[in-house]
């Protein structure tokens, strides 16, 4: 028990792990994740695909274990996985009911294969467990030039269609009236989130994934109702996530993904309480506005009044 505590204590020799090399690729490759997340992240919450975000990180767990059995790169079997995911989903799940069904029927085969994977190779159970967590500290300088490429080619993807996807975004009827086409974009987003998704596994996991695509957007949504501002404030809160959190890890000796996941959870909970706060604020306001006038005309004198 006493060890246990010892190994979650303050470390004063925090810097020199900070500033190490293993350290440097961790805050490098988080810090391009981030990026990646609040430039996808705004889109995922005001088109309702939160769901399809986090089944395609579950749907990336047989391509991981795949990749581990046929011996080529653990990202390489994910961003097949998720990307094709992705694919499938933007094709068959046009609108937003038949959207779920085909997410739940892809996650579900996804997770079947992906356990069998796991059962023909003892080698694939590390690799499960980093896809399910994440291992930012384990991030490799191959790993960040293909997170580089693959961020440049989301930025330069969302830069050309960002308007169009904002206006289907937003309201996808009269978009599609207009002649924009809905349906291109649904697909071309949910490919664009497949690599998202590719990349963010690797440093958060499956079951932490929503700390940065989703939690920090949601955020910034509550902090401005105009989309460029949003993504700009969703990309700050995913920063200081990843910063914070790997500073938090090498002073306490923590894994990563566990005050990341901490600090973006406090700043939405922050968040949330403070306008809860101002709407129950404004409420009682307005209440006590409309109760007033009935209660001055209900006393003020009227011409009947004798004596006026």
């Amino acid at each position: 028990m006493t060890s246990h505590l010892v190994a979650l204590a303050y470390q004063p020799n925090w810097w020199p792990i900070l500033t190490s090399a293993f350290m440097g690729n961790a805050l490098i490759g988080g810090t391009i994740v981030a990026l990646a997340a609040g430039l996808i992240g705004y889109f995922v919450v005001v088109r309702r695909t939160a769901f399809a975000a986090h089944a395609l990180a579950h749907i990336g767990l047989p391509g991981a274990t795949g990749a581990v059995l046929l011996g080529v790169p653990v990202g390489v079997g994910l961003s097949v996985f998720c990307v094709g995911g992705a694919l499938v989903i933007g094709l068959l799940g046009k609108r937003a009911a038949d959207r779920e069904v085909v997410t739940g029927t892809v996650l579900a085969m996804a997770t079947g294969l992906g356990l069998f994977f796991n059962s023909l190779a003892t080698k694939s159970s590390s690799t499960m467990t980093n896809v399910l967590f994440g291992n930012l500290l384990a991030i490799s300088r191959a790993q960040l030039v293909s997170f580089a490429v693959l961020l440049v080619v989301l930025g330069f993807s969302v830069g050309i269609i960002y308007r169009p996807l904002l206006f289907t975004s937003v309201n996808a009827l009269v978009a599609e009236a207009k002649g924009v086409p809905v349906r291109a974009l649904s697909i071309a987003f949910m490919a664009l989130l497949g690599l998202t998704v590719t990349m963010a596994v690797q440093a958060v996991g499956t079951l932490l994934l929503f700390a940065l695509v989703v939690t920090p957007a949601a955020t910034a949504i509550m902090l401005t109702p105009r989309p460029a501002m949003a993504m700009a404030a969703s990309t700050a809160i995913s920063l200081s996530a990843v910063w914070l959190g790997l500073g938090a890890s090498a002073m306490f000796n923590l894994p990563p993904s566990f005050p990341i996941v901490t600090i973006a959870c406090a700043i939405w909970s922050t968040v949330w309480a403070s306008n809860r706060r101002r709407r129950v604020a404004a409420r009682a306001m307005d209440e006590s506005g409309s109760a007033s006038p009935t209660m001055t005309s209900s006393t003020r004198p009227t011409s009947a009044t004798p004596g006026v």
